[in-house]
């Protein structure tokens, strides 16, 4: 018989104990909730304030170190109840540079040393918390440093990096190859004279730069950065501190901090905002976590039998829906807009969390700079315990305004279905994808002319917004594009491959959603093939920066796709009423193209009734458009704003094989 059970297995002797302090709780509803500012730990030169959240602890200490790592506390000091759950304790004198742990005893059990929650800075490997004053970490410069200007969301293009793959190759001739400073320097190149770095980055002209997770993560050994380890860092350890790994010193607790700071600062004063890959929905350990050894079970969603659920794949799943993880989740992201000037936040598995913590996340940041922009995967990788109603997933978008979800449906329709890499779609030619090219081309919403084909449809139209839509067709997850490309079509020449890339970054930044491209695919990038390379070394994820020679022509058409999008607000009209009435699809008598023109001159763009085609097919296509005379600047892989590839004139257009056309009036 199964019993619905509300404690983990660590909680069970709660129930009827009666030590001093201790109470028992029925479920974790009636846990106590803090109202205050979250802080385990308050410094300044004559006094350290400490705080821990036990709610079930009968007795808590607080133990002082010299050092991040290595020798016994100096100094132990028990903690006294207060209010709402918190234990607290003030010692007076002045700990600059000195380290500390937090110990809780429940049913006479001592949990184990942790951090805290809430640490805002570590020693290294993050096994003890560090006090400082954060204001001494602030580079030079710091508070002057502003958010690039942004007028609308419709606005961003994403580029989503890993620190590691982007700088680490010797070829890039970045000297901080692998850390947050390789984002700070500017003048690096290749032995070729190509821009690398954040040079790179300005000349593709993006928008936002997504990291992949830079907050402490548990599988890199900070004490052993000689030695070669990679890892995506998707299994956290410390929510509120940047990882070690990616500074020049990860056992002085104020090196990281600042330096990730210098690369913020590096990148807005390059126009580039900063996007957070955050990773809320489950940690690295369960048994042992930071959560767990301060108030068990708490955090953690269990199942019928009471074990941890697993929604994440990882081994448990938080509890985004209980008060104070809720709490938790809403001043985590807050502390990182402030007092780090993040610009954005991706949620990784998303739908593992409920809609009414997005929504507080989203009010909470809106305070701060509406212009932070949130986005998340809008699935779970299991089931997770709470009803699909209730969860932020990609189908209930259109219930959480201002946030954002990956279009895996316009990325499939495009290169073909996750989870089977021989499997390609249109962009190789393989006829039934176009509802999803045109459900990808709207952004995501309502439209007449999306989904009228009985046979081929979408399943679910979910975006309110179009800025509520992701529009990719590959990331860090799974194959890159090029691999695909080769898997799908192995026998495909070189000189294939970039006319295909060309085509599929066509769709993405023509789309009326947010683009989004995975780094250096824009240089024909590659992984040897290997798909989850969370954890494969450098010569399967780094970026060749040689590449940038090899495929110029690649990296020039998707530069050019940037600069024509920022130029023109056709493509990027922020707004589902504006797309039903100037979004039009041109009917095609041929699978595996799509047309549509963009009447007028909406948001007012300098282009009139601009058309673009995508023709994945292996000939050429002739489509009938709107009377009148064109300007051609889109045509066979080139793409020449400026002066353009010449007029069509009597409503035909003649497309060249797997290639885009854009023209307009």
């Amino acid at each position: 018989m199964k019993i619905r059970c509300f404690i983990a297995m660590s909680m069970l002797a709660l129930c009827g104990c009666n030590h001093s302090h201790q109470k028992a709780y029925s479920s974790f509803d009636e846990y106590p909730f803090f109202e205050g500012k979250w802080e385990e730990m308050a410094y300044s030169p004559s006094e350290t304030k400490f705080a821990l959240w036990a709610p079930t602890a009968q007795e808590v200490r607080v133990l002082l170190y010299e050092e991040g790592q290595g020798g016994a506390s100096y100094r132990m000091i028990p903690m006294e109840a207060v209010n709402d759950g918190m234990w607290e304790t003030v010692v007076n004198e002045n700990l600059a540079g000195k380290f500390y742990t937090f110990n809780v005893k429940i049913d006479d059990v001592w949990q184990g040393d942790t951090p805290g929650v809430m640490a805002k800075a570590v020693g290294v490997n993050g096994d003890r918390a560090a006090i400082l004053d954060l204001d001494s970490t602030d580079p030079e410069g710091w508070k002057q440093d502003v958010r690039p200007s942004l007028k609308s969301f419709a606005d961003i293009m994403i580029y989503e990096m890993h620190h590691r793959d982007f700088s680490i190759d010797t070829v890039a001739g970045i000297r901080n190859r692998g850390k947050f400073l390789a984002l700070t320097e500017e003048g690096t190149h290749t032995f070729l004279g190509e821009k690398t770095g954040i040079d790179h980055l300005k000349e593709l002209g993006i928008t936002h730069v997504h990291l992949l997770p830079s907050f402490d993560f548990s599988s890199v050994d900070e004490t052993k950065l000689e030695k070669p380890q990679y890892n995506w860092g998707y299994d956290p350890k410390n929510y509120n501190v940047p990882d070690g790994s990616y500074s020049t010193d990860p056992y002085r607790p104020e090196v990281r901090i600042r330096e990730f700071k210098q690369m913020v600062m590096a990148l807005h004063k390059a126009g580039i905002r900063v996007i957070m890959d955050v990773v809320y929905n489950h940690t690295a350990l369960t048994k042992g976590s930071n959560f767990e050894r301060t108030v068990p079970g708490y955090f953690y969603r269990t199942d019928e039998e009471g074990k941890f659920a697993n929604a994440s794949g990882c081994g448990n799943e938080t509890a985004s829906d209980r008060a104070m993880m809720r709490k938790y989740m809403v001043e985590s992201v807050v502390y990182w807009a402030t007092e780090y000037h993040i610009d954005g936040f991706r949620f990784d598995l998303m739908g593992i969390h409920d809609i009414e913590t997005m929504k507080a996340i989203r009010a909470a940041l809106d305070k701060v700079d509406p212009t932070i922009y949130i986005y998340g995967e809008g699935w779970a990788a299991g089931k997770p315990q709470l009803p699909e109603d209730q969860l932020a997933m990609k189908n209930n978008t259109y219930l959480m305004p201002g946030i954002a979800a990956f279009s895996d449906e316009y990325r499939d329709s495009l290169r073909g279905a996750w989870g089977d890499d021989s499997k390609g779609a249109f962009v190789i030619g393989k006829p039934g994808h176009e509802a999803g090219i045109k459900f990808g081309i709207v952004g995501g919403v309502k439209h007449p002319q999306v989904n009228t084909d009985s046979v081929h449809r979408v399943p679910k139209i979910w975006a309110s917004q179009p800025t509520q839509f992701i529009s990719y067709v590959s990331c860090h997850d799974d194959l890159c594009l090029t691999d695909r490309l080769k898997t799908t079509l192995p026998k495909a020449s070189l000189q294939e491959l970039r006319t295909l890339q060309k085509l599929a970054e066509t769709a993405v930044f023509t789309s009326q959603g947010v683009p989004f491209i995975f780094a250096g695919d824009e240089v024909l990038r590659d992984k040897k093939g290997v798909a989850n390379s969370y954890n494969s070394p450098d010569e399967i994820n780094a970026i060749d920066w040689r590449n940038k020679t090899h495929n110029r022509e690649v990296f020039d058409y998707i530069k050019e796709l940037i600069a024509m999008r920022k130029a023109h607000p056709a493509f990027r009209m922020g707004d589902a009423g504006l797309i039903r009435k100037h979004l039009e699809f041109i009917p095609v008598q041929a699978t595996n193209v799509v047309a549509f023109c963009l009447k007028g001159n909406p948001c007012g763009d300098s282009w009139r009734n601009t058309v673009v085609v995508l023709n994945a097919r292996t000939e050429p296509i002739t489509v009938t458009v709107p009377e009148g005379l064109y300007r051609i600047v889109c045509k066979d892989g080139k793409i020449d704003l400026k002066n353009g590839f010449g007029h069509a004139n009597g409503g035909k257009l003649t497309v060249g094989p797997r290639s885009a056309m854009i023209a307009h009036q």
